[in-house]
């Protein structure tokens, strides 16, 4: 378990590199560091309730019962903490991803990742494509579209136009 803790904290860790600037808050790496603390801690417990096991101590096995219900603890707090504060994180990330959407020219580093972004997830602006129509980029262009990044990857003569919602 602590191997594949370490893998999912290590993944998100290179996986923030294609993001960062969607995720400019430097606690977004937050998570993915107390994933692989956590993998080193549940290394160090399974050891010693391994070492506890196999020399039979009855205080060992103790100590190992007794980090066993702290970290349960730590787990329904942290679960209880996620659900109440979802709304802000969802808020953040929206308005940071609105600003670097803003930032749109198709040119610079911020447009490549925009596109990057939208190729990957299947989708278009924040919401949906009519989050393109208050950006600086829409109104500069005036030619009534979004960037091809937005258009379904099966479509091959997509322009982008806002009057062909269906190949968005």
């Amino acid at each position: 378990a602590a191997a594949g803790l370490s893998y999912v904290g290590g993944y998100v860790i290179n996986t923030y590199k294609s993001y960062d600037n969607f995720l400019q808050d430097k606690y977004a790496l937050l998570p993915a560091v107390i994933i692989i603390c956590v993998a080193v801690v549940m290394f160090i417990i399974g050891l010693v309730g391994c070492c506890a096991t196999f020399r039979e101590s009855r205080v060992g096995l103790r100590l190992f019962l007794a980090i066993i219900l702290v970290i349960f603890i730590a787990e329904v707090s942290a679960f209880v903490l996620g659900f109440v504060y979802r709304e802000k994180v969802k808020t953040d990330v929206q308005s940071t991803m609105r600003s670097v959407f803003d930032k749109y020219d198709g040119k610079n580093s911020e447009s490549t990742v925009v596109d990057y972004l939208q190729e990957q997830l299947r989708c278009c602006g924040v919401k949906n494509y009519s989050d393109w129509t208050t950006t600086m980029w829409f109104n500069a262009t005036g030619n009534n579209s979004v960037p091809l990044s937005c258009c379904r990857q099966e479509m091959k003569n997509c322009t982008g136009q806002l009057d062909q919602p269906q190949e968005l």
